[in-house]
């Protein structure tokens, strides 16, 4: 797209996912592989191989690779630069500083930072709970001559941000008055690596990009049934730095919320987002224990786990695979989801339905192939776009509905109307810059579709809710 160079020629690379198996065979999330391109590619798109094969060699080594680093480290004494992310943990009682690395998986018990490294890079080390960059490795040795006996531990000597562009939302926001509603659409979809010309129609273009919900506003909590291949696990999984995706499995209290023999915090406390894939197939241990906290913090961003108090604003959503049979909103469709989900409360507290079988399957039409966003610069956009509070005082001053109408509907509603709001259209500034037709369109009718869908199989669970509708919510004049 000429337009998207013209006005974004910073923060634009050239993509190749359907021909370049350079890229694939690596098995890069997407701001990784983007990085990449930019710092490695001409104006024309075309990238040197080598340098960025010796980059990916030098910083970004695989998991097995880690033993082999820890003797460089420990045993021949040599630092070592890696790109990964970090964490980092401050002991209260002893005011001890260390990190962690889960990609490796690193403990802060292992760990120890430089006096002089926090100091000059605490803002941007504590900023995200986990941070993305390039840090530089070394050793220090234990030392029995002192009491208490110091042990041995990989400390931290370096650090560089990884953040190759400066993140001007302003910028932003003013590029986008010079596309269309629908050449917006096509940026975004390429933003996240995929070919708009690729959907068949203008539904499958705007069910994918619901995806990107719980990326650009606080607390979105949502719930996604779809068949198989469509994508879910990339999108949330790595598209983003600032998402988690978890994989099935046993998902605790303590994993997801606070373990309290570790002294740590779960899951929920740092990303943007956590989504829960394969929910069909997660173990929730106590799913009494875990209904509890859970739907307290759907509803307040705060819980209570084993005395400690915590909060946070990642948006959670649960993905699961739905069999072709089943895929009727009109029908009840959560009945091989565990037992946490068969209660109105919970639901309830989930905004709104994602209907994944709107997706188009994975194919190679999908892919992009040609000039697109930066994904790691675009999801840097959608983070910040997070704490911008405007939106959600445009979608109050424009959403009107009936004085009785049930609390949750309508902050459901609402919040999912502000995600869009500021997903298509972030330039406006005020209600008097809102199309209320485009807006009401793209915007608020989504989001009542999408809220309907938990109403109606709240209906199926429980009588007190069937036939129960949502409010009709319309645009103020």
């Amino acid at each position: 797209m000429t337009k998207l160079r013209d006005y974004f020629d910073e923060m634009v690379v050239y993509k190749d996912l359907r021909n370049n198996s350079f890229f694939s065979s690596l098995g890069l999330p997407a701001f990784l592989r983007d990085y990449l391109l930019k710092t490695f590619s001409d104006e024309y798109g075309n990238f040197d191989m080598q340098q960025v094969s010796a980059f990916v060699k030098k910083y970004i080594p695989k998991k097995e690779d880690w033993m082999s680093i820890k003797n460089r480290i420990v045993y021949e004494n040599q630092p070592v630069q890696l790109l990964t992310r970090i964490s980092i943990d401050i002991n209260i009682k002893t005011g001890e500083i260390s990190f962690a690395i889960p990609d490796f998986g690193v403990s802060e018990k292992e760990t120890m930072i430089e006096p002089s490294i926090w100091e000059t890079y605490k803002d941007e080390l504590v900023k995200n709970g986990e941070t993305w960059g390039i840090i530089k490795l070394g050793y220090r040795p234990p030392d029995d001559t002192v009491k208490p006996r110091l042990s041995g531990k990989i400390k931290l000597v370096g650090f560089k941000n990884f953040c190759p562009y400066t993140v001007d939302l302003d910028y932003y926001k003013e590029m986008r008055s010079h596309f269309t509603i629908d050449e917006w659409i096509d940026v975004l979809l390429g933003a996240i690596d995929y070919n708009a010309d690729g959907y068949e129609s203008d539904l499958q273009k705007l069910s994918m990009l619901t995806r990107l919900l719980p990326f650009v506003e606080k607390r979105v909590n949502l719930i996604e049934l779809a068949p198989k291949g469509t994508g879910k696990s990339y999108v949330f999984g790595h598209v983003s730095k600032y998402g988690l995706l978890v994989d099935g499995g046993k998902i605790t209290r303590t994993k997801m919320f606070y373990d309290a023999n570790r002294r740590k915090p779960g899951y929920i406390c740092g990303p943007d987002f956590l989504a829960i894939d394969e929910v069909k197939l997660v173990n929730f241990g106590d799913e009494n224990e875990m209904r509890s906290i859970l739907q307290g913090y759907l509803e307040y961003g705060t819980f209570n786990a084993n005395g400690y108090n915590g909060e946070s604003d990642a948006g959670v959503v649960f993905l699961g695979n739905i069999k072709e049979e089943k895929m009727n909103e009109y029908e009840y469709m959560l009945g091989e989801l565990p037992t946490l989900f068969q209660e109105t409360a919970l639901l309830d507290r989930i905004h709104g339905f994602v209907k994944g079988w709107d997706i188009p399957r994975m194919n190679d039409s999908l892919k992009v192939t040609g000039w697109a966003l930066n994904s790691e610069y675009f999801c840097s956009i959608l983070h910040e776009l997070r704490n911008d509070m405007s939106y959600s005082a445009i979608v109050e001053k424009l959403v009107k509905g009936p004085d009785d109408a049930d609390t949750r509907d309508a902050k459901a509603i609402k919040k999912i109307a502000t995600a869009y709001l500021k997903l298509l259209f972030p330039n406006v500034q005020s209600e008097m810059d809102v199309d209320k037709t485009e807006f009401r369109d793209y915007c608020l009718i989504p989001a009542m579709k999408m809220r309907r869908i938990i109403k109606l199989q709240q209906g199926f669970i429980d009588t007190e809710y069937k036939g129960k509708d949502v409010p009709f919510f319309t645009v103020d004049d």
